[in-house]
């Protein structure tokens, strides 16, 4: 995956934007490790909050809306039941028509996994992937600045 700029997300002080998500009994596999398929709904849970946060005016842009393209995930560390995790956040790059959020999941402060989520800007109302508004890229660019 290419980035604008190069980021180590298995280090926390990576992370501006961070979202608590409670494990469950069930996240675990028949090894008593939390199964690969439970880290992909704890990314989305940092990933639709912190998406959230990030899109501007719905009122002005009701048509607006972005869908994900892509999500890749790499396992670091195990990880076990019971617990909470911190899941951090960060944009990492953007296209013509999309963006690309990049995650950390950790557990008692080490790295479990990392995530790296393309969404593309959608029109609603036609179905189709949009260029977004120079208003709404010009915020997301702020944002991949900081």
């Amino acid at each position: 995956m290419s980035h604008d700029k190069i980021f180590d997300l298995k280090n926390p002080d990576t992370y501006q934007f961070w979202v608590k998500v409670s494990m469950r009994y069930s996240d675990q596999d028949e090894l008593g490790h939390v199964n690969n398929v439970s880290y992909a709904a704890y990314i989305e849970a940092g990933r639709a909050e912190y998406l959230l946060s990030l899109f501007i005016d719905s009122d002005k842009y009701p048509n607006l809306d972005y869908l994900l393209a892509n999500l890749s995930i790499n396992f670091v560390q195990e990880c076990h039941w019971p617990g909470t995790l911190k899941i951090g956040c960060r944009l990492t790059s953007i296209g013509s028509k999309s963006i690309t959020s990049s995650y950390g999941v950790f557990k008692d402060g080490i790295c479990r996994a990392t995530a790296d989520c393309v969404n593309v800007f959608f029109d609603t109302e036609t179905r189709k992937s949009v260029i977004p508004p120079a208003e709404v890229k010009k915020h997301f660019l702020a944002e991949l600045s900081k």
